[in-house]
């Protein structure tokens, strides 16, 4: 069988490249030749560290954000043809949760110079569809990524359609005001979404200055420098009512009870994505009697499907500039290199690996 490099963390918590076998397609699959993976900040990193709540199964094939170029099609599939760009592509498992003819499990395994897109349509029809023992939503979000968009910038539309998703679920909407902390591709996402969808009033705290211009440019009606300024100090200034919503970007968990000084009645703390620390002392005396907190830990994989349309149509009109939001591109055969930036805290925002 034929082999392909892969991205694989080792039990001790080291990235390796590694080969692993091409994987062979069922009747509804199609294989996938990766174009680009956009890196993770959050994800990966925390599954690099061993710190990504309930994940134990080590050595693992890692990435999630992929666009593949379809190169061979199963006999019954519906929505593809050889040619067609997917995201979200993945490697499938065996029944001992290992990939087939390796020693690794998945954390998605996107890295791989070859994955599998799954067409749902043709599960549905083989009777192994939406409502069976091991469905998995996740297949929604395969999706075309049309011949217009960059492949390798469209890396993004992934982490686009979860945020959008994400700001659903929060009830981001119009006329809302919104205290959003971090200015990493994420946070400047939120921003950028907030506003689309009416938010009145949205302000950024960032520690890094140089995040100021990147703010402003996503639509940030404020931008607070929170290594310099108190934060709860400069909103109350901004907002002496408070806030309708806090969101938290960066995966804090002290900033629950710095947003607790900053919700009005009956706002709503946000938290996205999973913190490295799993546990905390909440203190709610600086807030007011009614106040909820939310989190969010994995996208809701039927949303960020459904949200596919809007992005691309918010990409096509130039509202979404995925440039803006990408500032590296770095070849396969340099990957440790993305993640030693990341590991160094170096100023990027999205890097996206180009195969």
């Amino acid at each position: 069988m034929e082999k392909m490099k892969a991205l694989a963390v080792t039990k001790d918590y080291k990235l390796e490249i590694v080969e692993i076998p091409t994987p062979r397609i069922a009747n509804d699959c199609v294989l996938t030749k990766t174009l680009s993976c956009g890196v993770c900040n959050g994800t990966d990193t925390k599954l690099l560290h061993g710190t990504f709540k309930a994940y134990e199964n080590y050595p693992t094939l890692l990435g999630h954000e992929a666009i593949g170029e379809v190169v061979e099609v199963g006999e019954n599939v519906k929505q593809w043809k050889i040619g067609d760009r997917i995201t979200l592509p993945y490697l499938e498992m065996g029944s001992d949760g290992k990939y087939p003819g390796s020693e690794f499990y998945s954390a998605w395994s996107a890295y791989a110079e070859y994955t599998v897109a799954r067409d749902w349509q043709a599960m549905a029809e083989l009777g192994n569809g939406p409502g069976t023992p091991g469905f998995w939503d996740g297949y929604y979000t395969q999706k075309i990524l049309p011949v217009d968009i960059d492949p390798v910038y469209g890396a993004m539309i992934n982490t686009f359609r979860e945020v959008l998703a994400a700001c659903k679920n929060f009830g981001f909407g119009s006329g809302v005001s919104l205290v959003i902390f971090g200015a990493g591709p994420v946070g400047l996402t939120f921003t950028k979404f907030a506003k689309l969808l009416g938010a009145r009033t949205v302000i950024v705290a960032d520690i890094l200055e140089d995040k100021r211009a990147e703010a402003q440019n996503a639509g940030a009606d404020h931008f607070i420098n929170s290594k310099q300024t108190d934060v709860v100090d400069a909103v109350k200034t901004i907002l002496p009512e408070g806030t309708d919503y806090v969101l938290d970007a960066v995966g804090v968990n002290d900033l629950i009870n710095t947003s607790m000084g900053l919700v009005k009645d009956n706002g709503q703390i946000c938290v996205y994505g999973i913190s490295p620390k799993l546990d905390m002392n909440i203190n709610w005396a600086p807030a007011p009697y009614n106040w909820g907190v939310k989190f969010l830990q994995f996208p809701v994989k039927a949303q960020e499907a459904a949200a596919h349309d809007q992005i691309i149509t918010w990409v096509r009109m130039g509202v979404l500039k995925l440039e803006d939001y990408v500032s590296h591109i770095i070849p396969f055969s340099d990957i440790l290199t993305a993640f030693d930036m990341i590991e160094r805290k170096e100023p990027v925002r999205k890097i996206v690996i180009k195969y």
